[in-house]
């Protein structure tokens, strides 16, 4: 599975904030919840549209901008 498979990038939805395809979930609420202690079972629990392929599919994409994000350091 690829992240491309579960996450959608659409301008008419939260103003083209990469979702959960299906939802209104960003990849952003996701990770915050995983980053505020949630566990997988207490997302899915709680937001029962989600599946674990889709909690790492979030995690898959934050992996794969950040790889991608240049670091500048400046003296």
């Amino acid at each position: 599975m690829t992240w491309q498979e579960r996450i959608v990038i659409d301008q008419k939805i939260l103003v083209g904030k990469p979702v959960v395809k299906g939802t209104r979930l960003s990849v952003e609420f996701v990770l915050e919840l995983l980053a505020n202690g949630w566990s997988y079972e207490e997302i899915l629990k709680n937001y029962p549209q989600l599946k674990r392929e889709d909690i790492q599919a979030c995690l898959q994409y934050a992996t794969e901008v950040l790889k991608e994000e240049k670091v500048y350091i400046t003296p």
